[in-house]
């Protein structure tokens, strides 16, 4: 009975060294993602996906403009019941743009996470892979880009993979301060403020 105690204890003792000694390493999601190949050419997509947004916002905003002068201009010779419609055109061409404004900017966000999802997949079945060939039983991530908080605050340099990660997909890894950010969803410029119609074709003062 003693024996087998004492058997018990040692391979506890055993599993609990081998815990101790598992590698931890961690990488920057941020560094690796702006080495990829991918990444210019998802940034080059992302551009021009918000120049087609900010496109259709000048054209909307516009209209609006063209139609507020037109009002400005006739509104002394229109009748009542003429000035409430174009006033309440002007209005909802107003809260149109204003509409646009935000569903373009969730739009963009929601284009950033398609464009980047194959880039990202990737990335972790590399990280898997190089964590797998050199005993790293876990990963870290120091990255705080992407409004998260980096979950790894202090290690030590042996300790980070990124420059593995990048070796393994076939790209030499370049040093932090000479490479780009990762691609990054830039909002839409925002259009002029979209003046409302009074009547008498004067602009409501703020």
């Amino acid at each position: 009975m003693k024996k087998s105690l004492m058997l018990a204890a040692a391979l506890m003792l055993a599993a609990a060294t081998t815990s101790v000694a598992q590698k931890i390493g961690y990488t920057n999601v941020d560094y690796v993602l702006s080495q990829m190949p991918e990444s210019k050419q998802i940034e080059a997509d992302l551009k021009a996906y918000s120049g087609q947004l900010e496109a259709q916002l000048k054209s909307k905003t516009s209209e609006f403009q063209t139609k507020l002068e037109a009002y400005q201009k006739g509104a002394a010779t229109m009748t009542d019941l003429v000035k409430a419609d174009k006033e309440k055109e002007l209005q909802n061409l107003q809260n149109s743009i204003q509409e646009f404004q935000k569903s373009a900017d969730q739009s963009l966000q929601q284009k950033q996470q398609q464009l980047l999802k194959p880039a990202l997949d990737k990335l972790q079945k590399t990280i898997d892979d190089v964590a797998k060939e050199n005993g790293y039983a876990y990963v870290l991530n120091s990255d705080a880009g992407y409004g998260t908080t980096p979950v790894l605050l202090h290690a030590p340099d042996d300790a980070n993979i990124s420059d593995l990660v990048l070796k393994k997909m076939g790209v030499t890894p370049k040093a932090p301060g000479s490479v780009a950010p990762a691609p990054a969803a830039q909002a839409p410029a925002a259009a002029p403020a979209a003046p409302a119609a009074e009547p008498g074709g004067k602009k409501k003062k703020k």
